[in-house]
């Protein structure tokens, strides 16, 4: 039986808040999975310029599964719709594009980040196996890193933790957690809890999370829009 004070937000909810973070105008790569939801949920009036590790940049929609064209696709799977000005490159372009910094922002998922900011979010040991992808350089190199993840694990355990145990993506490269209990900042090697889901006090979050949280004099309610 669940002992959470209130319910938890969605995935959708996740990416909607996670899309209030991004700028107006940017270069933005999301990541698979939760990350990827955010280009549905973009506050209205904000424009962004998509690149994907695989030599796309400038879209910014999506089709669907069924009326995509299936020679362009994104690093995730997904079609991006043709717009004016869409560029497409290779592999050794894109990644000197984000080594390079010209990102702006990157939404990834994670399996874990340590209360530094360290990221591990492409290999889970006992399984053996992983897929990194551009995750080392999108998460080393972008201007901004947001981790969109669910807090916990499927066994309530924090994925939030003092240090990662799973292999690093990148080390003290998080920026901001957004989570389906908690908006977390990264600042100067601690963790700031800024926002928390209704109904869940800073002790309801601190019970579900290693490190140590500092709260913010902002503290509120997490937003929506």
């Amino acid at each position: 039986m669940s002992t959470d004070p209130a319910p938890r937000l969605t995935r959708t909810d996740i990416a909607r808040r996670a899309a209030l973070d991004l700028p107006d105008g940017g270069t933005v790569n999301l990541g698979i999975g939760i990350p990827a939801l955010c280009s549905e949920l973009l506050p209205d009036g904000v424009e962004l310029r998509y690149q994907a590790e695989n030599g796309i940049l400038g879209f910014s929609e999506m089709h669907t599964k069924l009326d995509g064209d299936p020679n362009i696709m994104d690093a995730g799977g997904a079609f991006p719709k043709l717009v004016p000005g869409m560029a497409f490159f290779d592999s050794v372009e894109s990644f000197g594009l984000i080594r390079g910094g010209h990102i702006d922002v990157t939404v990834l998922g994670g399996l874990q980040v340590s209360g530094k900011g360290d990221l591990a979010n492409w290999m889970i040991p006992k399984r053996g196996i992983g897929s990194i992808g551009g995750g080392m350089d999108l998460a080393a190199n972008a201007k901004r890193v947001i981790v969109a993840m669910e807090h916990t694990t499927r066994d309530n355990k924090p994925k939030i933790v003092n240090e990662c145990t799973f292999p690093l993506t990148a080390p003290e490269c998080v920026d901001e957690i957004i989570t389906d209990v908690a908006v977390i900042k990264v600042e100067s090697g601690r963790l700031v809890l800024v926002e928390a889901a209704p109904g869940w006090s800073p002790e309801d979050v601190q019970a579900l999370t290693e490190p140590e949280l500092s709260v913010s004099d902002a503290f509120t309610e997490i937003r929506s829009a």
